[in-house]
């Protein structure tokens, strides 16, 4: 599949009907997967398969690891705000099959009570009798592979109509690579590279009844750099909800475009500690199965995450670049602010630069991460508005120089 060479930007109102083959395929998810059943009933649009991957996905996004039925029931009957301030409307809309608003207002009717519950308990039993959770309810490894499938797919639906596949060349020239700009043919040009279009043109232009040696012009290729990538999630307890699903699937979309170019892509899972991490790799899957696993915890430590990230890259000469999305200030360390930044100079003494995506930071917030990319000599993204995190993140990933 040929992807746009150009970013151009759609609306986003527009909508992408359905996945083609092409795509599964470049996206190399199903290698990593145990039951390509889920996949394909996820890409023919099966509603309830897609409704319980949510459903999994955002219980990890909000840090709910089990479904327990007559819990949760009993939250809502009990204290239907809170219940929701926990669970989030998504969730309850899912596990219950009515709107939040709409449970409210029926609550005091012992029978919408008795069917509420039928509801919670036969849809968590669905979830058991698929193996998507164990006998306690507990989120298994098929649970987390369908929410893996449903992540991909919407986000992929969401970006291509968006147009943000472009494709990133370097300016090396090489004997074999992209297409770029054309010249006169000389002597140990490649028959194959003439430019038959412009030559033709040339030769018109210059009034020649047929194509002379001197009206041959070749096209010039250049050389796609080799870019390896880590994307640094900020899984702390600010990040619950919609703002760690937006990063990851902001996550999906870059792994997805880096990789398809060839592009090494490794991650890494934040909050107090480093959580999780995957080694730069061209696994899609892998990095896909992790970026859905993240959920999030308690502090905020980048030093650590820096010092790790130096770690996981490779030691060879290629362009290496630290992508942190975050939505607080460092919070862990003695002085964590002067450990971040000596944590950065480390990484640019390895040859790494580093930008900050920053999702609505304070002015002191955005202070630290302006000194972060300045010793980065990376980017800041301050971000408003989460729906066009995604076009951020592979903004970014573009800006960088192979």
């Amino acid at each position: 599949m040929n992807l746009l060479k150009v970013v151009v930007y759609f609306s986003p109102e527009q909508e992408f009907k359905e996945l083609s083959k092409a795509e599964e395929a470049e996206g190399k998810l199903s290698t990593s997967l145990e039951d390509n059943k889920l996949m394909h009933s996820v890409l023919n649009s099966d509603k309830k398969t897609i409704d319980q991957g949510n459903l999994i996905e955002e219980a990890i996004n909000r840090g709910i690891g089990a479904f327990t039925p007559d819990l949760m029931f009993e939250q809502l009957v009990k204290n239907f705000q809170i219940t929701k301030q926990i669970y989030g409307e998504k969730i309850i809309r899912l596990i219950a099959g009515y709107n939040p608003d709409y449970i409210e207002r029926n609550l005091g009717i012992p029978e919408f009570r008795k069917e509420l519950k039928e509801k919670v308990i036969n849809n968590v039993q669905d979830l058991k009798d698929k193996k998507l959770v164990d006998k306690e309810g507990v989120i298994s490894d098929k649970g987390i592979e369908l929410a893996s499938i449903v992540l991909y797919a919407q986000e992929i639906d969401n970006i291509v109509p968006k147009g943000l596949l472009g494709k990133k060349i370097s300016k090396e020239l090489a004997h074999y690579g992209e297409k770029a700009e054309s010249r006169m043919f000389r002597k140990g040009d490649r028959y194959k590279d003439i430019s038959l279009k412009q030559s033709v043109r040339l030769a018109v232009k210059r009034g020649h009844s047929k194509i002379l040696s001197n009206d041959l012009r070749t096209n010039l290729r250049r050389k796609k750099g080799s870019i390896c990538l880590i994307y640094a999630i900020d899984a702390s307890a600010s990040m619950k909800g919609k703002k760690i699903e937006t990063t990851k699937r902001a996550g999906v979309a870059l792994a997805y475009k880096a990789i398809n170019n060839h592009d090494k892509v490794g991650l890494v899972i934040f909050g107090t500690e480093v959580k999780d991490f995957v080694i730069p790799t061209l696994d899609f899957g892998l990095v896909l199965n992790k970026i859905t696993r993240a959920k999030a915890g308690m502090q905020t430590d980048f030093t650590n995450t820096i010092k790790k990230s130096v770690e996981l890259f490779p030691r060879e000469k290629i362009t290496k670049h630290l992508i942190i999305l975050t939505d607080a200030l460092p919070t862990v360390g003695e002085k964590p602010e002067k450990e971040t930044l000596e944590a950065v100079s480390l990484a640019r003494s390895n040859g790494i630069t580093v930008s900050i995506i920053g999702i609505s930071l304070d002015e002191k917030g955005k202070t630290l991460a302006e000194k972060i990319v300045g010793l980065g000599e990376g980017r800041l993204y301050v971000v408003r508005d989460l729906e066009n995190l995604d076009k951020i993140v592979l903004e970014d990933y573009y800006s960088v120089e192979a």
